[in-house]
């Protein structure tokens, strides 16, 4: 979604979060069965991976193996950076994002033209852009799963 304002432009975008391989999201049903109305727990499971190494031969069933003999890898170093116990935490999660697009930004030539402001925000990513010609361009990080 976007709006226009008088000296700005805002955006709003909705990114859906896959977990890693091997590993799944589930949101947590509150105990009437339902989703709760607001901020569902997000549950990081694990799933098992053996048939999928039996036919590809290069994945490892976090499930089925002994933590020790499980090779160090980048997607359960992001699990233990993003999550709090065996939940997602929103938190970490957007502070990630921020610290991934303050670094993408430098990166790219609009930077030259625009200043980047990561606005504080615990539940999503919100971004100002302010261009040479003072408008702004606010956008919005939303997660979801």
């Amino acid at each position: 979604a976007w709006s226009i304002h008088e000296n700005s432009i805002t955006y709003r975008l909705l990114v859906f979060l896959q977990p890693p391989p091997g590993h799944s999201f589930s949101l947590e049903l509150d105990t009437t069965g339902h989703l709760p109305a607001r901020s569902p727990s997000i549950h990081v499971g694990l799933e098992c991976m053996c048939s999928r190494d039996q036919l590809l031969g290069n994945s490892v069933c976090f499930l089925h193996h002994p933590d020790n003999k499980l090779p160090r890898d980048h997607s359960s170093l992001l699990l233990r950076t993003l999550c709090t116990q065996s939940y997602l935490d929103m938190e970490k999660v957007a502070c990630w994002v921020q610290l991934l697009v303050r670094s993408a930004w430098l990166l790219l030539p609009e930077s030259l033209h625009c200043q980047l402001t990561v606005l504080a925000s615990s539940q999503s990513c919100r971004l100002q852009l302010t261009s040479t010609s003072n408008i702004d361009i606010c956008t919005e990080i939303i997660f979801g799963v």
